[in-house]
């Protein structure tokens, strides 16, 4: 598991993985309003329900806890995701319902998917470069998708290129808001991103 990379003091697992969903709670919820800098850990501890001292049992740094934070938001994306883009009976219809269903989510976790784009550059190299390895899995399910429906091999590159289009225009729905949601209804924004789609299945 991710969060295996922090260390605990604390042994009893059910016990971290309570607590640590308890921080991760807390801390989004600041990282949402002030943003992770502005964020004092003694704030997450007191947001989380616990004391300092008691924060400091489950994590080391506050940089440990945007890595929870980040992974967790990654989790309930490809969590979300997976019913959603394993289809029973591939076709092009299916690809344009789980594609659908996808910018749905994003409208639905936008808040999530901004704090990942504005915070995980406050990450160390290697721990950045983990947490951006949980985006490409998500990139990867979209290409299963693609190339599963479509009868296309999954190292096409066009189906590589379609299905990052398709995962940053989700996240596009949530880090441009402040101009692409003034210009479009949720229901026009899909409707104009799934005619990209449609240059694959003429």
């Amino acid at each position: 598991m991710a969060e295996d990379r922090i260390l605990s003091s604390v042994k009893d697992q059910q016990l971290v993985s309570k607590r640590r969903n308890q921080i991760i709670k807390g801390a989004m919820r600041l990282f949402q309003e002030k943003g992770f800098h502005r964020t004092t850990t003694r704030e997450i501890a007191k947001e989380s329900g616990f004391s300092i001292g008691t924060l400091y049992e489950y994590i080391r740094t506050k940089e440990d806890v945007l890595f929870l934070v980040c992974e967790s938001i990654h989790d309930q994306v490809r969590d979300r995701i997976a019913d959603s883009m394993e289809v029973e009976n591939p076709s092009i219809e299916s690809m344009r319902m789980a594609v659908r269903s996808f910018f749905y989510l994003m409208d639905d976790m936008q808040d999530e998917i901004l704090m990942l784009y504005q915070e995980t550059k406050s990450l160390k190299k290697e721990t950045r470069d983990f947490v951006l390895q949980q985006e490409r899995a998500v990139v990867d399910i979209m290409i299963k998708l693609l190339s599963t429906c479509l009868e296309r091999n999954k190292q096409d590159k066009e189906i590589c290129l379609i299905a990052n289009n398709i995962v940053v225009g989700g996240h596009m729905w949530g880090f441009r808001r402040w101009i692409i949601q003034k210009e479009f209804t949720l229901e026009e924004y899909i409707d104009l991103q799934m005619k990209h789609l449609q240059q694959l299945t003429k």
